[in-house]
């Protein structure tokens, strides 16, 4: 199966070279400057620098080239998601796509499959998934992801032609909770690094993570996924990365919030976007969601840190 990936930041570029290990893979860039700097370095230098690009990666700003290939693999922002299913539609038209971006949309509420299967119908939808920094894949280090695809036939075809020497792919039809699990594990992580980050010890860190995942599984549940999806690699597995190390960007906005720092405005963390539209959604649904509402008001400077500590810790007491 012939494969692009579609967006040359830090993971698209580790996706990339994971797969040609198996064969040629196309990696599109936006930005011409940036396909003709790498195809002379070999290198992805700005985004995933000491990473050698393999003879059998090929890079291009052409979307038509690109997608040549049947097989798309998306890696973009997930709020650049919707603009560049609709720019390059005739292109992506019929196409396998397999959202590699974890987030909720803000303007809508929807994941990314959800947005997909909205503008591009015509498409066949598939989530790649789970716990996963960029330079641990780019370096060959192993994981394993989830890939959700809901047509099972398809699903099995995907698992087969991705699944690579050091990616590990385990399969679901449960679109929705590896959509969730991506997604909502964000926002905990922000919380779990503002934690850290004020001082507050490994201890409070888990008891965070755990009701964290609480609130995983009440929205994810009531949006109709299935527990075990979120028990597995695109919920749990995500959570305890995220929530615990620095290579994770929601996990260092965390940290700075909580040193009272400041944070690179340039840099994607798509945790805060989605905090902001899971907690919109939240209050739709009636869902009770507080690290997710506090997570939010620290984001707008509406709410400190010990303030929020505070509102969490007087909560009426219940069962677990």
């Amino acid at each position: 199966m012939s494969v692009s990936v579609i967006g040359a930041g830090a993971f698209g570029t580790a996706l990339a070279i994971s797969l040609a290990g198996r064969g040629p893979v196309c990696l599109w860039a936006r930005s011409k400057d940036h396909a003709k700097a790498m195809q002379a370095a070999r290198e992805n230098i700005s985004r995933l620098p000491g990473h050698a690009l393999p003879e059998t990666l090929s890079v291009t700003a052409d979307m038509g080239v690109a997608t040549e290939n049947h097989t798309l693999l998306l890696a973009v922002p997930m709020q650049n998601l919707r603009d560049l299913l609709i720019e390059h539609a005739g292109a992506l038209a019929g196409k396998t796509l397999v959202a590699c971006c974890k987030g909720i949309e803000l303007s809508t509420g929807l994941g990314p499959v959800e947005v997909i299967r909205q503008t591009r119908p015509d498409a066949r939808p598939a989530l790649l998934t789970g716990p996963s920094f960029a330079h641990d894949i780019a370096a060959g280090l192993p994981t394993a992801l989830t890939l959700a695809c809901a047509d099972a036939d398809l699903g099995k075809a995907l698992q087969q032609s991705l699944n690579t020497a050091n990616l590990r792919l385990y399969r679901s039809t449960d679109t929705t909770g590896a959509e969730l699990g991506g997604a909502l594990k964000n926002v905990i992580a922000i919380a779990c690094g503002a934690v850290i980050g004020a001082g507050l010890g490994e201890s409070a860190r888990a008891a965070l993570m755990t009701r964290g995942y609480a609130e995983m599984q009440r929205m994810a549940l009531a949006l109709g996924a299935r527990a075990e999806t979120l028990a597995g690699l695109s919920g749990f597995g995500d959570l305890a990365l995220t929530c615990t190390s620095e290579g994770s960007r929601n996990y260092r906005l965390g940290l700075s919030l909580g040193r009272g720092g400041g944070f690179d405005p340039d840099v994607t963390v798509e945790g805060a976007a989605t905090a902001r539209a899971v907690a919109t959604k939240a209050r739709q649904m009636q869902l009770d969601m507080p690290i997710t509402a506090c997570v939010v008001a620290l984001l707008d400077g509406k709410l400190t840190l010990d303030a929020a500590m505070t509102a969490l810790l007087t909560r009426p007491l219940k069962e677990e």
